[in-house]
């Protein structure tokens, strides 16, 4: 079981905490982490792509030329695929992305990349977040106390309003609710920053 110190936001430590060998202690998969992240990534698609076929372009009810006579090759309506200004053959129609993903695989995708992100040590654990007021410069000097840069992952609780509006203008962080906490948003992000509360698989804490 892997143990991580727990700091407070200027840096200094206070106690450690255990890191659930069953949430963060897992061989990672990389095959389902793909999978699901491909589905997540394709849920999020709109799908609102449509173009006009033939029978829904305005005009084109009329033969453009007649049959015989003319030299020219047949046509039946200038609205055609092949004319310009004609309706698309095969094009895009609005559809859903949505991929079926069993909700075992989600779970495993993301005891797979909070394990990855535990071994290689870039996981960060903070008491609390003790803003009496929403800042953006306290938020700031936080992270530069705690030593974490690059894209950083902030989980919070219900009850980290402040810290939410304080870390919610900094360009390189991105906010998450605990009860949110995916395997996409922890891939992408450099460091993992929860709090006490919002550590996923708790197992207790040493003082």
């Amino acid at each position: 079981m892997t143990s991580v110190a727990v700091r407070r936001p200027d840096g200094s430590e206070a106690g450690s905490v255990d890191l659930d060998d069953a949430t963060f202690g897992v061989q990672p998969n990389v095959a389902v982490m793909h999978q699901v992240v491909t589905a997540q990534l394709a849920a999020a698609r709109s799908g609102t792509q449509s173009t006009l076929t033939r029978a829904e372009v305005r005009g084109g009810g009329a033969k453009p030329w007649r049959q015989k006579g003319t030299g020219r090759a047949r046509q039946g309506s200038s609205r055609a695929p092949h004319w310009t200004g004609g309706g698309v053959a095969l094009g895009p129609k609005p559809r859903s992305y949505a991929q079926k993903t069993p909700k075992k695989m989600v779970q495993l995708a993301l005891r797979s990349a909070l394990s990855d992100r535990a071994a290689e040590g870039r996981v960060v654990v903070v008491e609390g977040w003790d803003f009496p007021a929403p800042s953006t410069k306290g938020a700031r000097a936080a992270l530069t106390a705690l030593g974490v840069t690059g894209r950083l992952l902030v989980v919070l609780g219900p009850e980290d309003e402040a810290a939410a509006k304080s870390f919610r203008n900094l360009p390189d962080v991105h906010l998450l609710p605990a009860t949110d906490l995916n395997a996409y948003d922890v891939l992408r992000a450099d460091w993992l920053v929860f709090t006490r509360a919002t550590l996923p698989g708790r197992r207790g804490d040493d003082a």
